[in-house]
């Protein structure tokens, strides 16, 4: 007995023809996602539009001096112009300070060209080894949700946070966690 798949829009729910039909869709942000990235198919002929109504996006920063770290905010280029009141936003860019991508060292910042910062302390990258330093949000998050964190390493091929690991507990600093689940460090 043989089997056969029918596949359908993750959008519609219409009923895919033939698989080369399918377009995989990775949503990286949304207000709904709580833990991280989810990948959904949809029919090539439901994302004609999609180019169409994508936003001129702004990123900024904002490095306030009572915060660790900076905050990051995306919004429409639109709303981003609006808040020159006295100069065109254009204006106020081109006569801008340039600062460096990133404030790293030359050799790094070599090898790291082209890719973008990394928030440890989001749900989505909390856990993930990485150089530098753990900062006091990721932390938070990955002794919050250690089980979700650890889930999701583990389905991207990487090491998973260890409470028995003595260098994992003082990173994220679980030494509390480890206790209440009568891990003994090794």
């Amino acid at each position: 007995m043989g089997q056969k798949i029918i596949r359908f829009s993750d959008l519609t729910g219409r009923h895919a023809e033939d698989e080369d039909q399918l377009v995989r869709v990775v949503v990286r942000a949304h207000p709904e996602l709580a833990d991280g990235p989810v990948a959904i198919e949809a029919l090539a002929g439901e994302l004609a539009e999609v180019r169409g109504l994508a936003l001129d996006l702004v990123t900024i920063e904002l490095h306030r001096p009572d915060a660790e770290e900076p905050e990051t905010v995306v919004m429409t280029a639109e709303a981003f112009d609006r808040l020159a009141t006295v100069t065109p936003m254009a204006e106020v860019l081109r006569g801008a300070e340039r600062v460096a991508a990133r404030t790293v060292p030359v050799q790094a910042a070599a090898a790291g060209a082209g890719r973008e910062r990394v928030n440890y302390a989001s749900p989505e990258h909390a856990g993930r080894p990485h150089k530098g330093r753990t900062t006091d949000a990721e932390k938070q998050v990955v002794r919050e949700h250690l089980d979700e964190i650890n889930e999701r390493l583990a389905a991207e091929g990487v090491r998973t946070v260890d409470l028995a690991n003595p260098e994992h507990v003082a990173r994220y600093g679980l030494e509390e966690l480890a206790a209440e689940r009568g891990v003994t460090l090794g």
